[in-house]
């Protein structure tokens, strides 16, 4: 099953598919990222403004430093990945141009989940990922919740509940801070690990809030 599983995903991922896939915040829609073609299809099945950036996910976090210019510890990077966070980092060349063409910066997901890094994992390059809803909707953590992008989506990954459908914290999704600026973090998204996150951007690196 696992392995067969992740083997679809990743086969319809490289024939340009959009596949949804559980995360360890909410569900989301995956397609490969340095396809074009793919990132076009996603805003569209979003209706998602496209000034909007998408995040690049990732299985393991050495390959972070292929796609982005890292100016902050490794050891940062692994105290925080994986897990719930998104950190915002610069795009290095290695980045498809038509993916954010907007912004020099990236947003990186490592998600804890061992299902969706074995896919990551199983790709050439990094997943774009966002939630799986239309842009206007609250995000999703079953696959019943998104029944609407069942038409196009060339394969949905069900992995049960990503989190408790009563509270309304298991929907915030992941903390997105930005690291771009040496010495300097900005919240971006408060999101569902905040409080740990600025603690150990604070407390173990000395790193302060940018200011607004």
């Amino acid at each position: 099953g696992w392995q067969e599983a992740v083997a679809t995903a990743a086969g319809a991922l490289q024939a340009g598919g959009l596949v949804a896939v559980p995360t360890d915040t909410v569900y989301g829609v995956a397609c490969l990222a340095q396809d074009s073609g793919a990132v076009r299809s996603i805003y569209s099945l979003k209706g998602r403004n496209g000034r909007k950036p998408l995040a690049i996910c990732l299985g393991d976090v050495d390959r972070l430093y292929r796609y982005c210019q890292v100016n902050v510890p490794d050891e940062l990077l692994r105290d925080l990945l994986p897990g719930p966070v998104t950190l915002v980092l610069k795009r290095s060349e290695e980045l498809n141009k038509d993916l954010n063409p907007f912004t020099s910066l990236v947003g990186v997901r490592i998600p804890n989940h061992p299902f969706l890094r074995d896919l990551a994992r199983a790709c050439a390059g990094p997943l774009a990922l966002t939630s799986a809803n239309l842009s206007s909707q609250g995000s999703t953590l079953t696959v019943a919740e998104f029944q609407d992008l069942w038409p196009h989506l060339s394969l949905i990954i069900d992995g049960g509940p990503t989190g408790d459908v009563q509270s309304p914290e298991s929907r915030l999704g992941s903390t997105v801070v930005d690291l771009s600026v040496s010495g300097r973090f900005t919240v971006i998204r408060p999101g569902c690990a905040l409080a740990s996150t600025v603690g150990i951007l604070r407390q173990k690196y000395g790193l302060t809030p940018a200011s607004p």
